[in-house]
């Protein structure tokens, strides 16, 4: 064995996104405080909050986060400037963007915003693309035409950045798109962004998508940026996000837990997680879990807790099977080995630790790993009594149900001596 790593051989192929060929990390664009907050079961966080948020995003190595959408309201407004301003001041190191509709109207509050707050707002302006959008709204492609050039025109004026988004791209006629991104680019666009709005797209649509994509782009500038927004209406966003950053997407974005329109957004988190496994690059992801728990609090939005990673079942085993192996690693002082023998993401990333539990299906390792670690004695009658509890019940037995067994036992005991 030349390493430890020769201890997972890989079916994947290894860093299916790793930089080789010069290529530059795909960069991750939070959309949390705009997109997420369109989810209809979430709270919109108060400003204080907001700002934590944008502090752990950056620690984790966010590399953009989408503000807000300052035409919305007059707190939105506010909200973005403020979050600008601070994001300026304590230099967090992250790209600050906003979302408007392709119309005067939404544009010019974020030129205001930035204005106001010293601090430059890339504008990422959406309009539908799609044949069912078309025929819903009775627009006509000429039409959308002018006013993707207006946006882009509006905002390079005022000497910001822009994104052109074509919402349902893909559901969208490819001469429809190129016509619009060709539109877009003469304006000197800084990029397109390609959107999954419904949630339709599978990985093999995502691959062609983006190569039509990057090669209309290229026939006309080498300088436009592609990015990537997915929904999980399918179950694929998470999936399709990774596939478009293999594809050779610049950029690609999510919502912290996936919240969001209808069944959400990719989450950020765990796309973070899987770029770092697959090889792009060493963002710290040590404070990631704040960030999803402070997000779940602030967005009032549970963490299941079957969720990957961060759900509260994430790292716990009842299993004996499961727990005699991570035990016998750590009894090697080996904790590489047991934060990887039977979970394929390291608990430690994230800051937190396996858990050996006692249930139905745990055998005497668990039992006496957990008498261990709360210095309990574990004699073969306190571990014979616990499994005795564990094997009739239907679930994991709590902490205080285990403690109450030894304590009865050593107070029968104790009654046994004194009688004696």
């Amino acid at each position: 064995m030349k390493s430890k790593e020769d201890l997972l051989y890989d079916w994947n192929g290894g860093a299916g996104l790793s930089t080789a060929e010069g290529r530059v990390p795909v960069a991750v664009l939070d959309e949390t405080l705009r997109d997420g907050l369109q989810c209809p079961s979430v709270v919109d966080p108060p400003l204080e909050r907001k700002m934590e948020l944008l502090r752990l995003m950056a620690e984790v190595g966010v590399d953009y986060v989408t503000i807000g959408y300052p035409g919305a309201s007059a707190r939105a407004f506010d909200d973005v400037v403020e979050l600008a301003k601070m994001v300026s001041a304590e230099r967090l190191g992250i790209g600050l963007t906003c979302a408007a509709r392709t119309t005067a109207a939404d544009i010019k509050p974020i030129i205001g915003a930035a204005e106001k707050s010293g601090t430059p707002i890339e504008v990422m302006a959406f309009l539908g693309a799609s044949p069912i959008r078309l025929y819903t709204e009775n627009w006509e492609v000429p039409w959308l035409e002018q006013r993707a050039r207006e946006a882009v025109s509006i905002t390079r004026d005022a000497g910001l950045l822009c994104t052109f988004v074509t919402e349902d791209t893909t559901r969208s006629h490819p001469d429809t798109l190129r016509r619009l991104w060709e539109a877009v680019i003469a304006e000197g666009v800084k990029g397109l962004c390609l959107c999954d709005t419904c949630g339709h797209a599978t990985p093999r649509g995502v691959e062609r998508l983006v190569a039509y994509a990057r090669r209309v782009a290229a026939e006309h500038s080498e300088g436009v940026c592609l990015d990537w927004h997915g929904h999980n209406d399918r179950g694929y966003s998470l999936i399709n996000a990774l596939t478009a950053a293999e594809a050779g997407v610049d950029r690609v974005h999510g919502c912290v837990l996936g919240i969001g329109e209808r069944v959400g957004n990719t989450p950020l988190d765990l796309l973070l997680i899987n770029l770092r496994l697959e090889g792009q690059g060493r963002r710290p992801l040590e404070a990631l879990s704040r960030l999803v728990e402070l997000a779940s609090e602030a967005c009032r939005i549970p963490i299941p807790v079957s969720y990957p990673v961060f759900g509260r079942d994430a790292f716990r085993t009842a299993t004996g099977v499961h727990a005699a192996a991570i035990l016998k690693a750590e009894r090697a002082d080996d904790q590489w080995l047991a934060d990887r023998v039977y979970s394929s993401v390291p608990a430690s990333w994230v800051g937190k630790q396996q858990s050996i539990e006692i249930g139905p299906m745990s055998g005497d390792a668990n039992i006496r790993h957990w008498l261990r670690r709360h210095r309990a004695p574990a004699t073969d009658e306190v571990v014979a009594a616990v499994r005795r509890a564990a094997k009739s019940s239907s679930e994991v037995l709590t902490d205080r149900a285990i403690l109450t067994i030894v304590e009865d036992l050593a107070k029968e005991s104790a009654a046994n001596g004194s009688r004696a």
